[in-house]
């Protein structure tokens, strides 16, 4: 292990670190742990909540290709975008970068991509880990995990409870394939016969790999300022499984969603996966969020005002659906349309 290496990606990263210090935390580097203080936060009664999560096979694009940029702006996002579901404010992220020989440069690259992801979510980058594997990681592999902690008034946690049939379900667009289903996006590339530098088929202008690596979409502060302003009942993450898998989560057990496809813009690149992956509608369904990052249930009255409200925070929305009465043994949510689009 190069002990000196990991001494200079410290280095290297501490103004990154710096430059996501928020109330509670400043955000600098070295001791064994980080505090945090949430009354300087402005929190009188919170509740904490907590998650993990990582980028999956996406790290391999970002590898084979080089571009490291973007690659901790997924990982952000997969831990808050989770956290704010439940009307959490990300407070602070660590993450845990493993790799078999560690190379300052790619190190700070990598981090600097998650510092950002952190100034978009407002958290603070309070620490993390950096292990040098030589024997477990090959080459240039290396693998990340985020870890995030957010807090909510108590008072205020988002649970679901409130949702009723007649209430409208939003879908906050995406920004592609986000970090879900890699495994089979490359497998389709590979069976396509497609290099990370050709052209992407569903995109001009852009290669294969770039357009690939567009990183997952933050929703935080769009979305904690459309609950804050009152009828948001529930807020999903769209992630592996799909609309289907991932809604019935934050839905009370009566309840259910009825989607149709036809209401919002379809991105080229699922159009793309379904076609060259022959992958049927139900299958797309279960594995890509097609197009919807986040579903957003709210009440019918207020359903125009927050559309409005996060296309001013530049996050496009579109009334996908509605709530409904859920029988037993009925599916909690339905996606009208898939098969229709993509036979398989």
């Amino acid at each position: 292990m190069d002990i000196d290496a990991g001494n200079a990606l410290v280095e290297a990263i501490k103004p990154l670190a710096r430059a996501t210090a928020r109330p509670g935390a400043d955000a600098g580097l070295g001791g064994f742990g980080a505090l945090f203080d949430l009354k300087a936060a402005g929190y009188r009664d919170p509740i904490l909540v907590s998650t993990t999560d990582g980028v999956g096979t996406k790290l391999k694009i970002a590898i084979d290709t080089g571009r490291l940029e973007t690659i901790g702006i997924d990982l952000v996002a997969m831990c808050v975008n989770d956290l704010v579901v439940q009307g959490a404010e990300p407070l602070l992220f660590l993450d845990y970068f493993a790799t078999g020989k560690l190379d300052v440069a790619r190190g700070r690259a990598i981090i600097a991509g998650i510092a950002e992801g952190c100034r978009i979510a407002g958290c603070a980058l309070v620490g993390g880990e950096t292990a040098e594997m030589p024997g477990l990681y090959q080459g240039d592999d290396f693998d990340l995990a985020g870890f995030a902690v957010g807090a909510v008034e108590r008072d205020a946690v988002l649970d679901g409870t409130g949702v009723r049939p007649g209430d409208v379900v939003l879908g906050l667009l995406s920004s592609g394939v986000h970090s879900n289903g890699f495994s089979l996006v490359r497998r389709i590339a590979a069976d396509a016969g497609l290099g990370w530098d050709d052209p992407a088929p569903f995109a001009d202008g852009i290669s294969l790999g770039a357009a690939l690596l567009e990183p997952t979409r933050i929703y935080v502060r769009p979305a904690l300022a459309a609950v804050r302003s009152g009828g948001v009942k529930a807020l999903a993450h769209v992630t592996g499984g799909g609309l289907v898998e991932n809604v019935p989560r934050v839905l009370p057990r009566e309840a259910a969603v009825a989607v149709d496809t036809q209401r919002w813009p379809m991105p080229a690149v699922f159009d793309w996966i379904a076609e060259r992956g022959r992958i049927a509608g139900a299958e797309m369904a279960r594995t890509f969020n097609c197009g919807i990052g986040m579903v957003a249930v709210v009440a019918a009255a207020e359903a125009d005002r927050i559309v409005a409200r996060l296309a001013a925070d530049g996050i496009g929305a579109y009334r996908i659906g509605a709530v409904v009465p859920r029988a037993p043994g009925a599916p909690g949510c339905v996606v009208a349309g898939m098969s229709e689009r993509w036979p398989g």
